[in-house]
């Protein structure tokens, strides 16, 4: 993958290839850029599929991380805006499945052009967190955490990036720390629910808080929670699959 932003934006490492085409903006979790998405297409279904990079890391290290997924939104909005004028849909895994669904919120808030479905995999509903073992690690523990998701990417962990990422990693956990939401706004755009078979940090029957957020899909796929990153055939037909309904 190219690791470079695009030259219109420094949130897309890649532009959509038509104007008028489906595409899936892929936020990246805790701790990790838009290389994280390495060993995914750029196209699946005829849906593009876009790696967004966030402020702090990869292509991006001097900018600074917002403190709250609400501050993150909102500079996501103000990023991304450009490229929603074609069916989109929203992808986050674990700490970002958050991000995505404030993002939601807040486009939904402002009257902008939402998403046709929010994507949300491994992650419990805003008003049943934060969770998550990361929230009680250490930085030594966060390393090998950081380290195992690298390994499961197909690539190796360098003991100066690990240090450098372990960084981004806690800052990310402490945005998840902060996050609480006991009332959450119910979005008018469905969400998917994905939960995986074997998945000890966030088993699929947590995620049933997201009724309370909008009308919900509940997906369990095989693997374990970090599966994700190899592009799982399972996960690519659900994100590429008919939507809207009415496509």
């Amino acid at each position: 993958m190219n690791v470079r932003p695009s030259a219109a934006t420094p949130w897309l490492l890649r532009l959509p290839t038509s104007p008028g085409g489906r595409r899936v903006f892929l936020v990246p979790h805790a701790g990790c850029g838009a290389n994280i998405f390495d060993l995914w297409p750029e196209r699946s279904g005829g849906v593009d599929l876009l790696p967004v990079e966030l402020p702090g890391r990869l292509t991006r290290w001097g900018d600074p991380m917002p403190d709250t997924f609400q501050e993150l939104a909102a500079e996501l909005v103000a990023g991304l805006r450009p490229y929603l004028d074609a069916p989109y849909a929203l992808f986050g895994h674990c700490w970002s499945g958050l991000a995505v669904y404030e993002t939601a919120v807040q486009l939904q808030r402002a009257g902008l052009p939402l998403p046709e479905r929010v994507f949300v995999s491994g992650q419990v509903a805003p008003q049943d967190g934060p969770v998550g073992r990361m929230l009680d690690m250490d930085d030594a523990a966060l390393a090998a955490e950081l380290s195992e998701t690298i390994r499961a990417a197909g690539k190796v962990p360098h003991p100066e990036l690990i240090a450098l990422y372990t960084r981004v990693l806690r800052t990310d956990v402490e945005v998840c720390r902060r996050y609480v939401v006991p009332e959450p706004v119910r979005l008018d755009r469905p969400v998917t629910a994905i939960g995986w078979a074997d998945d000890t940090d966030v088993p699929p029957e947590r995620t049933a808080g997201w009724e309370r957020c909008a009308e919900t899909v509940f997906e369990v796929l095989p693997g374990r929670h970090d599966r994700f990153v190899e592009a799982p055939p399972e996960l690519l037909r659900l994100l590429t699959g008919t939507w809207p309904p009415d496509a």
